[in-house]
C-alpha cells in the first residue's frame, strides 16, 4: 500500500473575508482593543458579543491565549496560592500549568479507558483533598456524562471550570460545552477549531466573576467598551480591588476569528465525516479499542484516539516509527519523555508526583492523531487502511 503524503500540521487557509478584515484593521492602525474612534465597536468587542451569542452565555472575554483564559478563570473564581484544584490525570500541560501559575496545587483524578474523568475517583479525591474547584479538561474533545458530573459537583459544593480547548462547538444533550459550570475556557490556537495563531475566549453567566476577569485582563477603566460584559455598576467595587494582569486579545486576531465563527458548525460536520472514515475502519481491527462516544455527546472530531491494549512499550515505539515511515503521524501518550505537545503527568515535575494506575494503564497504549481539514475523507480512509493493515499484519 502506498504511503500517505499529506501534512498533519497543515491547516486550511484563513478565509478571504477574515484576511480582508485583518487588512482593514492594519490599515487603520488601531490594533489595540481600546483604540477606537467615536462610535466605533472594536473587533474584539464584536467577537465577544458574537461568541457569547453562539454559546448562549451572558458574558464573554477575549484573551491573549487559551492558557490565559484558564489561569484568569481560576483567579477570578477566588483560587489562592496553596489551594488544591482538581483536574483530569489525562490532559495537556497548559491545564496543570494554569493551576500552578496561580500558586495552587493540581490534584489529579483518574480517567476511564474512554478518556473521560472517572466520577468515582473524582468523588474520592474531593473528599480526600478538600479541593473546592474542578478544572475539567474535555481532553481531545471527549465529554464525560455532564449531568452526572454536575450533580456530583453540586452535592459537594465544587465550583466547575471547563477547559474547552478541544470542544468548541461540541454539546452534551444539546447543551454547549462550556455552559455547565462557572466558566468555559476556549482556545483559538492554530490547531483548534477556529484559528488566530494564539488566542482564547472565556464565557460565564456570573457577573461578579466576569467583572473580575475583565479587570484582570487589563481593561483599566474601559470596561464599558465590552459588549458582552456585566452592567457597569457590577464593576463599582471590583474595579478598585482587582489587579491588572494584562492578557487582552487584540483587534487583529479578533478580526481574523469573527468570520471563522460563522463556519464553525459546518466545519464540525466536515471534521466528523473524517473521524467516521477512520473510526469505522479501526473499530473492526482486532486488538484496537476505539473510545466509546455516547449518544448524548455531539463532538467535534479535530483529532482521533485509539488504544492498543496489551501492547508493550517497545512495540508501541516501533508502531509509531512504522507509521511515520508510511507518512502517518501518530502521537503516543505512554512515552517516558515528553515529545512536542505530547506529555503526561509523570513529566510535570513542578507539581507533587501522584499515583494514577488506571490512567497510566490507559495512556500506556493510547495513540492520538490530528485530523486537519486539509485532508479529504478519502485521505482519512487511506490513513485508516495503513493503520489497520499494520495491526492486522502483526
Amino acid at each position: 500500500m502506498d504511503a500517505f503524503t499529506g501534512t498533519f500540521t497543515q491547516q486550511e487557509p484563513i478565509p478571504e473575508e477574515a484576511i480582508e478584515a485583518a487588512v482593514a484593521v492594519m490599515r487603520g492602525g488601531r490594533l489595540h482593543r481600546y483604540n477606537t474612534e467615536p462610535g466605533e465597536i472594536a473587533p474584539a468587542a464584536q467577537l465577544e458579543e458574537a461568541f457569547a451569542a453562539y454559546q448562549g452565555a451572558k458574558y464573554c472575554l477575549a484573551c491573549a491565549s487559551g492558557g490565559y483564559a484558564l489561569s484568569v478563570s481560576l483567579r477570578a473564581a477566588g483560587v489562592e496560592p496553596g489551594d488544591k484544584v482538581l483536574t483530569n490525570g489525562f490532559t495537556l500541560a497548559p491545564v496543570p500549568g494554569a493551576i500552578a501559575a496561580v500558586g495552587a496545587e493540581p490534584v489529579l483524578v483518574e480517567i476511564t479507558r474512554d478518556l473521560v474523568i472517572d466520577l468515582d475517583d473524582l468523588a474520592r479525591k474531593i473528599d480526600a483533598s478538600g479541593a473546592r474547584v474542578l478544572m475539567l479538561s474535555h481532553m481531545r474533545g471527549h465529554l464525560a456524562d455532564m449531568e452526572a458530573l454536575c450533580a456530583l459537583c453540586d452535592d459537594h459544593g465544587i465550583t466547575l471550570i471547563e477547559d474547552c480547548a478541544h470542544t468548541m462547538g461540541a454539546k452534551w444533550n444539546g447543551r454547549p460545552s462550556g455552559g455547565f459550570g462557572l466558566a468555559g475556557c476556549f482556545s483559538t490556537q492554530t490547531y483548534k477549531h477556529i484559528n488566530s495563531g494564539e488566542g482564547g475566549l472565556l464565557t460565564s453567566d456570573d457577573p461578579d466573576f466576569m467583572a473580575r476577569a475583565i479587570m484582570m485582563s487589563g481593561s483599566y477603566m474601559l470596561y464599558e467598551r465590552h459588549r458582552a460584559a456585566p452592567a457597569p455598576e457590577t464593576f463599582a467595587t471590583i474595579r478598585l480591588e482587582t489587579p491588572n494582569m494584562s492578557g487582552r486579545m487584540d483587534n487583529l486576531r479578533a478580526a481574523i476569528l469573527l468570520p471563522q465563527l460563522a463556519t464553525l458548525d459546518a466545519n464540525a460536520a466536515r471534521w466528523n465525516a473524517r473521524y467516521e472514515a477512520i473510526a469505522a475502519r479501526l473499530s473492526r481491527v482486532n486488538g484496537l479499542y476505539m473510545p466509546y462516544r455516547p449518544p448524548e455527546e455531539f463532538f467535534v472530531a479535530s483529532s482521533i484516539q485509539f488504544l492498543a491494549p496489551g501492547m508493550a512499550p517497545e512495540a508501541c515505539e516501533r508502531f509509531v516509527a512504522r507509521m511515520k515511515d508510511m507518512g502517518v503521524e501518530l502521537k503516543w501518550f505512554g512515552a517516558e519523555d515528553p515529545v512536542a505537545f505530547t506529555s503526561n503527568h509523570r513529566s510535570w515535575h513542578y507539581m507533587p508526583a501522584q499515583d494514577l494506575p488506571q490512567t497510566d494503564a490507559t495512556l500506556a497504549t493510547l495513540f492520538d492523531m490530528r485530523l486537519p481539514l486539509t485532508f479529504s475523507v478519502e485521505d482519512c480512509a487511506h490513513i485508516a487502511d495503513l493503520i489497520a493493515t499494520d495491526r492486522e499484519g502483526t
